[in-house]
């Protein structure tokens, strides 16, 4: 059954890819984007050469134009909004316009799905941030890496919600709302809370994508900042997987609406910001890398990765492209790449 899809912020990184991998396997997709970041004209440029202009149809828009999402998402079967501010130093900097791209962003996306009468399912694309620093839970180091003293599989979903910094709390605010359109009003909603999501098509800066940044930075010879030890965790998932989970809450969204599922590389796919990462990156490039070293930011936990067993339970999903193949992947795909950066 072809289905018609809206994603909204569908010219970023992981938009361009879903709506990739939609347009072969033959769905009907419509773009919503204000496209407000660097990388998003290139990501549509590549989808309509990969494609031609005809196999999408292209909105210009902000989800703060609450007429203008309406009208989008009147025709969606599925709408995965994607959209927003994405990284945590800018909502500190500018924290009414991070709550208006993503608290209230969020909130016209659900009325629009709402008012379409149409009963779409609902993605949100939710963020480990709303955790906050877990201050309450122990921490033990190793040499190259902090780690949870007794989280053995990773943060679960039952962990209680800590909305840290202007990011954390409007991306919370979202968070919940979809979650409680469902209860209140049935509708077909699915929050994920995302890891580290990298991956081809990532136009990756210093304030947000850092695995992207890092291997980008790496190749184009571009000065690289450590903030803090370089020994804080994340766990990291290739775009591929996650969008596998995307639509496999789609196809099993009986069971999994109104759900919250963690979403990440889980324990098995952890990786310390430059202690583990920079000897990796210093091997593809095949020579030393030189870095400076800055304080730690706000909101920067020392520790996260997710434990990923209740998507593995109820959507039959987990993580096919481990670290290393994952981050030879990004590495191949900028050096053959190189005049976008």
């Amino acid at each position: 059954m072809t289905r018609n899809y809206l994603i909204t912020g569908g010219a970023g990184f992981i938009g361009s890819n879903y709506v990739h991998r939609l347009i072969e396997r033959g769905e009907k997709v419509t773009i919503y984007d204000n496209f407000s970041r660097a990388g998003a004209p290139r990501n549509l440029e590549w989808l309509k050469t990969a494609h031609g202009e005809k196999s999408f149809d292209v909105i210009v828009g902000d989800v703060r134009d609450a007429a203008k999402i309406t009208e989008a998402a009147s025709r969606s079967d599925v709408i995965v909004h994607l959209a927003g501010q994405v990284a945590v130093t800018t909502s500190v900097t500018n924290p009414r316009a991070d709550f208006e791209c993503n608290a209230l962003g969020t909130f016209n996306a659900l009325e629009a799905a709402r008012a379409s009468g149409r009963d779409p399912i609902f993605i949100y694309a939710s963020t480990n941030k709303v955790y906050g620093g877990m201050e309450d839970v122990a921490l033990a180091e190793d040499p190259t890496r902090w780690r949870y003293a007794d989280l053995k599989n990773g943060c679960p979903e039952s962990q209680p919600l800590d909305f840290h910094s202007p990011y954390g709390c409007s991306k919370g605010a979202g968070d919940q709302y979809v979650r409680d359109y469902h209860r209140m009003y049935g509708l077909q909603s699915v929050v994920f809370r995302q890891s580290c999501i990298y991956g081809p098509r990532q136009f990756g800066i210093e304030d947000q994508g850092w695995v992207a940044w890092f291997v980008i930075a790496a190749v184009t010879g571009r000065p690289i900042t450590i903030y803090g030890d370089g020994k804080q965790v994340r766990d990291v998932l290739h775009v591929d997987d996650l969008l596998n989970a995307y639509d496999a809450a789609i196809e099993k969204i009986d069971a999994a609406a109104g759900s919250v599922y963690n979403m990440g590389g889980g324990p098995q796919n952890v990786l310390s910001v430059w202690a583990e990462f920079g000897p990796m990156l210093e091997k593809l490039v095949e020579h030393k890398i030189e870095t400076g070293r800055g304080d730690w930011r706000p909101g920067d936990q020392r520790v996260f990765y997710a434990d990923i067993s209740k998507a593995k339970e109820e959507l039959g999903w987990s993580p096919k492209i481990g670290v290393e193949r994952g981050i030879e992947m990004l590495f191949e795909w900028v050096n053959e790449n190189k005049k976008l950066f």
